[in-house]
Parts: C-alpha cells; structure tokens; sequence
C-alpha cells in the first residue's frame, strides 16, 4: 500500500539534492536516517555485508559544509549510496561473498564507478551482500547468508545484486551500485518492485575486468528511474584502466528524460516465442504495455525471432566461473559453493572452439537484434517470468532445472548482445508480490530506454508501494 515518506530515507536523491539545496534537509540528517533504517530493518533481510557509519557520517558533515557554503562537489554531494560487494572500494575489504577472499583485505584504489560517486560527493554507507563471486540469479553465500526479499524476508530478493535492491527497496540508502553479467541487477529489481538499469557494455567503465569477460555490466540500482539516470550520468564515461570504456555521452540521461515515448516504435513481448510465463506476471504486463500506448507509443506484439540461447550463454557464463577459481586449490574450492565448483569444472572442459562457437551465436543474435530495432525503438518483455520463491534456493521448488538460467530467460539473452536493458515495477500478484517490466533498446540508446522507463513511472504508481517491512516503522 502507498504510504507518505516518514523520514528522508523514504525520498528519491533528486528529492534529497533538492532538500539540500533549500536548506530544509541536511546531509548529516539523511545519513543518519539511512544507517537507522539499516540497523532497524537489515536484520530481516541482510542486505549489508559492512556498514561504515563513522565513515559515512564524517563524509556527510562534510557534505553539510559544502552545502552550506552552496559549493555542493558534485551530482551526487550527500546522497546515502551503498556498494554492491563485487567492487573495488577504498579502505574496505572486497570479500565477493566468498570464503577464499581474505577478510583483512583493504584496497588503497577504488573501481571506476566507485570513484566516480566519491568524486561526486556520495555518502557511502557500505557494502551490499551477493552470492559467492556473483555467479547466480540469488543472492545467498557461506559467506553472509540468504538475502531476503523486503516484501517477504523468507522469499530470495533475486541475485546476484540482491542485497543492493534490498537496500534501496527499504531506504537503506537511495543509490547502490550494482553488477549484471545475466540479469543481475535487473533480476533482484523485479523481486523487489525496485528499479535497475544495465547500460550498453562499454557505457560505465569496470577495472579489473570481470571473469566473466564482456557479459559484464556495471549499473545503478534505484528506486525511480530518474535516480537511475542521474546515477548513469555520474558513473558514465571513459576511463584508461578499462579498454571498452566508451567517451562520455554528449547529452546527458537525466536530460533526456524530458522526450517521453510519443511517437516511439515499440515491439511486446510476452514470451520471446519460448518462455513459459506465470499468469499474473502476463496480466501484468500487458497492462503495462497498454500503458505505453496511451501515452503516445505505437505498440506492437511482436517476437524478436531468436530461439532460447541459453546452451551457448551457459557456455560462456561458465567458462567465466571456471577463470574466477582457476587459482584455487582443492583446499579451498571445498569451501566454496559445490553448484559453483561444478559449473566452474564444467565450463574448464569446454575447448576453445566450443567457446568460439557460442560467440558465433552471440554475434548473430546482436546481428538479429540490430535488425530489429530498425522497425522497433525499444522491446518490452517481463523482467522475469515467475514472482519471488523461497530463500536459499537456485531455483523454485519442485524445478526440473537445477540452474538459475531455467527462470531467467528475458535476461541473459541481452548480456550477450550488449543492449541496454531496464526494469521497472509494473504490477503485483495476488500474493503481494512484485512484478517487473523489463525495457529494452538498442546498443548505445541508454537514454531512450530510462526515458521510457521515467514516462511509465510518470503514469503509474506501482513504485510508490512500499514494503510491508516499513510498517513496522
């Protein structure tokens, strides 16, 4: 149910920037509600790994004297901000929510996009929990434990950035930083009605490389998609440590948010032409759909065409999980995830040319994908085709697959291609539970697919609900 924002850890960071701007909101004020809504709420679903508060308030005092001089930093200057535990962070252990990482381990350098929040005046409260070494569609380790889903802490918020949509799903914090290398942050968004965005490969610069080679993106995790935008213009642009890292964007997101949809050219897609999709999750979106086409869209049911590529994506993803443990020894491989082990093991047996022939597949399905968007702007599919299941598990009970990939197939397919890929609460089920719609577009029209993402959120309320957690407040 709606409820009105009961401190500042309930606002979006435009509406916090625009509190500090007036005076009527410090930095230091929203800080501190942010690490009292983590210490009141994240026993209940252990979305932080480490919380820094003596960190965080020193850097909000200071962001307080810059405001009050009216000399904010940056975009961003007092803005509670967590980080997903895969990236580098000055001062903070980086443990990947694994055993075999060392906890006494401090970085004196921070990850591209970490540096780019600090330079602009981020309050970072800590580090948000994920599985072990980021490799599944849940997010639950030896390490730290199941992350719960704010709606239902004994359901999974999703993975592998669920303890970053856990975060700002329950005010712990209005940004986080996360990692999709197969839906990670848009998987975790849609379990908890929150917003995530994956831009184009190449749009927000990553150092060091993942493991997982160019399947890899690094995104912002919110709660409205203009925090997104104003997230990706920070953590955007061209960075020497990362050989993929595109210039900066000539027009900046949150600019771009003013175009709505009018006129725009959009496919649906309820299923891709092989999903099997929960009914509620189809009303839902198709309501959404309906959404777009009164705000001026022409909307068209419409397949890409492709078949499943989930054989060849597992392929890579796996030989990807066989790099991240290739320096590990038996000693400790027996302390890591066995499902983990085994993938990793799997995916060392490939050959080179198995590896180089589920590339062939993944240039010709950017190929296919690069022909469709010459009729259609964007493509709308559901973020996921089933709705939050019990903590713990890889997949939902009574699965025939043992594999995260089985109920992700809307996700995965476009890490291969690059695209940019959003999602947006869009419904609930009869449980309670949301529903995520998932805005697709082609490589490079980030800006296109968050201002559809905005125009939808504009015209619908499903992100103003709040979970059942925050009654207890």
């Amino acid at each position: 149910m709606s409820a009105p924002a009961h401190t500042s850890a309930d606002l979006a960071a435009i509406d916090l920037l625009a509190a500090y701007r007036t005076g009527e909101l410090s930095p230091v004020e929203a800080t501190r509600d942010a690490l009292d809504r983590i210490d009141r709420l994240d026993g209940a679903v252990n979305a932080f790994c480490l919380v820094d508060a003596d960190g965080a308030l020193a850097a909000a005092k200071e962001s307080e004297q810059r405001w009050r001089r009216a000399e904010p930093r940056g975009l961003l200057d007092g803005v509670p901000t967590s980080i997903k535990d895969i990236l580098l962070t000055i001062g903070w252990p980086t443990r990947r929510g694994s055993r075999t990482t060392p906890a006494y381990g401090v970085f004196d350098v921070d990850g591209p996009p970490v540096a780019r929040v600090r330079e602009h005046g981020a309050v970072l409260l800590g580090k948000t929990t994920t599985p072990e070494l980021a490799w599944k569609g849940v997010t639950d380790s030896a390490l730290t434990g199941v992350t719960g889903n704010p709606w239902d802490p004994t359901l999974t918020a999703g993975g592998s950035s669920g303890g970053s949509a856990a975060a700002v799903g329950l005010g712990m914090g209005a940004l986080s930083l996360g990692t999709d290398g197969g839906g990670s942050v848009r998987i975790p968004a849609a379990f908890t009605g929150t917003v995530a965005h994956k831009p184009t490969y190449g749009r927000v610069p990553h150092h060091p490389a993942s493991p997982f080679g160019t399947l890899a993106h690094v995104g912002p995790m919110t709660r409205t998609a203009a925090d997104a935008a104003l997230l990706l213009d920070v953590i955007s642009g061209f960075d020497a440590r990362d050989p993929w890292a595109f210039p900066a964007p000539a027009r900046s997101f949150t600019a771009a948010l003013a175009d709505g949809v009018a006129g725009l050219q959009i496919a649906v897609s309820s299923t891709l032409g092989y999903a099997t999709v929960d009914p509620e999750v189809v009303a839902a979106f198709e309501a959404a759909a309906d959404v777009f086409a009164a705000l001026g869209a022409t909307v068209e049911y419409a397949d890409p065409g492709f078949a499943d590529p989930v054989e060849p994506f597992e392929l890579l993803w796996f030989a990807g999980a066989a790099k991240t443990i290739e320096h590990l020894g038996p000693e400790q491989r027996a302390t890591m995830e066995p499902a983990l082990v085994e993938i990793a093991e799997q995916g060392a047996r490939a050959s080179a040319l198995d590896y180089l022939t589920a590339m062939a597949v993944r240039n010709e399905l950017g190929t296919l994908m690069g022909t469709f968007h010459r009729t259609y702007d964007l493509l709308l599919t559901p973020t996921l085709p089933i709705q939050a299941f019990t903590g713990g598990l890889e997949v939902p009970p009574g699965s025939p697959s043992p594999r995260w990939t089985s109920w992700t197939p809307f996700t995965y397919p476009f890490n291969m291609t690059q695209q940019p890929a959003a999602s947006v609460p869009c419904g609930f089920t009869a449980a309670g539970l949301p529903v995520g719609l998932q805005i697709v577009g082609p490589r490079h029209a980030d800006g296109m697919v968050l201002t559809a993402a905005h125009a939808f959120q504009q015209a619908t309320g499903w992100h103003r609900r709040r979970p059942p957690l925050l009654a207890s407040l």
